[in-house]
């Protein structure tokens, strides 16, 4: 007999699945969304040309192409309806405040060769929370993508290798955190001789960038060449996470004595995969188009989960519970266009298949589906402004993510059917996006 996600619930807990708290995700806001409103509008089929400063993360490469300092602070909100069986699985919303800078630092060198450093950071909650954290199993089943976005931090520099050659490495910043706890406590939970300890220390990630202008390499002052306007790039992305490792001793007198009972706890709250992306852009004096291609290695997560004390058995279960990934490409498609002097308009699409390779996951229950992504925005950049003695550039920009309907498998070892499902139905989302910002070039 076939159960439904609802229907679990019903049976197990006597309610109704309306999970609406505030889930950790295994994605990042700069793959999963876009990092600043020009890169959501695009569906990132332009970040690997995007000059500002959130090229520290897609293509420090690119910093290069504007040698004005930027100071830029922006807004998020996503908002969710990701759907089990046409009940909402999970409504929350990542709401990030973002802030970035980006400056010449040609003038510090002897040699007066082209430098560029770029700074950007993004926190969840409008600020409230600067390390989001949520690792969980689940009997009801969590989306893996959408979520708490954990902290965004990215420092990096590009310059100018030959003409129209540029390059650019950055890292991308996470942190692991590790916490002692060693405590005698009473049955009624009442501690003492407490000892805590807790620590945290950044793990530092590779991001590297190449682009190519072949009008300004090959072509010289000829404005006639084909290849004025066109342009390549590359760019990798290293791997990263955020994880966290808890060591706990308790003794209870009378009940536990030493050693105590000791919980041992590492986990990974979010992961972004290595990622490999190359793409073509084409330009005239007032509009440009770009493609581009993803390749991300999801499937390296099967081995980092094996060291995750919380989701390790959906990795090791054998059979249709085994949770898998695989290796994707994400093509992306997009275009700008300048009004006039003063405004353009971006636009882009994407299709993204899902990393989840297995339609079960023993109670991790991870979901997840092939989702089709739609960026639209607007651009107002101003060189004069009462007060300001530089220009001034606003975005705002809308993204659209359409989930397509899937299949999925609910397991739990408490269940009596097990190893069969206890559950199965049918899932399916739409996330809209929402975000603007303010720039500051000097």
């Amino acid at each position: 007999m076939t159960v439904s996600f609802s229907g679990r619930v019903a049976a197990v807990v006597g309610g109704v699945l309306v999970q609406s708290v505030a889930l950790g995700s295994m994605g990042n806001i700069g793959t999963t969304y876009g990092v600043l409103p020009s890169d959501i509008a695009s569906a990132q089929a332009l970040s690997l040309f995007n000059s500002q400063v959130s090229a520290t993360y897609y293509n420090p490469a690119y910093l290069t192409k504007d040698s004005r300092g930027e100071l830029t602070t922006g807004l998020m909100h996503a908002e969710h309806e990701l759907r089990g069986d046409g009940q909402v699985l999970q409504d929350s919303p990542s709401q990030q405040v973002l802030l970035g800078m980006k400056t010449d630092l040609t003038s510090l060198t002897q040699y007066e060769h082209p430098l560029y450093l770029g700074f950007m950071l993004g926190v969840e909650k409008y600020g409230d929370e600067m390390l989001s954290f949520n690792s969980q199993t689940s009997t009801e089943g969590q989306f893996f993508e959408y979520g708490r976005q954990p902290l965004f931090l990215n420092l990096g520099g590009g310059t100018q290798l030959w003409r129209g050659l540029d390059a650019g490495f950055s890292a991308r910043i996470t942190l692991h955190s590790e916490a002692e706890l060693v405590a005698s406590s009473t049955l009624a939970g009442e501690t003492s001789y407490e000892t805590l300890n807790v620590s945290a220390k950044p793990s530092i990630r590779p991001i590297f960038g190449l682009n190519m202008d072949f009008g300004e390499s090959f072509c010289g002052d000829d404005r006639s060449c084909w290849m004025n306007g066109l342009e390549a790039a590359f760019s990798y992305r290293g791997y990263s996470n955020t994880n966290t490792t808890v060591d706990s001793t308790i003794t209870i007198p009378g009940t536990v004595v030493d050693p105590g009972i000791n919980l041992a706890i590492t986990t990974i709250d979010s992961y972004q995969p290595n990622i490999y992306a190359a793409g073509l852009a084409y330009g005239r004096d007032r509009w440009r188009v770009g493609v581009t291609l993803e390749m991300q290695e999801w499937s390296s997560l099967e081995e980092e989960l094996e060291g995750d004390t919380i989701k390790d058995q959906a990795v090791e279960a054998d059979g249709d519970a085994r949770l898998a990934f695989k290796d994707i490409v994400v093509p992306r498609i997009g275009g700008e266009f300048h009004l006039d002097d003063t405004y353009m308009i971006t636009g882009g699409v994407a299709f993204s298949e899902s990393p989840l390779d297995s339609t079960g996951s023993l109670e991790v229950n991870y979901l997840d589906t092939d989702k089709w992504i739609v960026g639209v925005g607007l651009t107002a950049q101003y060189t004069s402004v009462p007060i300001l003695a530089y220009p001034v550039r606003l975005d705002l920009a809308y993204q659209y993510q359409k989930l397509e309907s899937r299949e999925f498998d609910l397991y739990d070892r408490r269940s009596p059917s097990y190893p069969a499902p206890y559950g199965s139905g049918e899932v399916d989302g739409e996330v809209s996006v929402f975000t603007g910002s303010i720039t500051l070039k000097f």
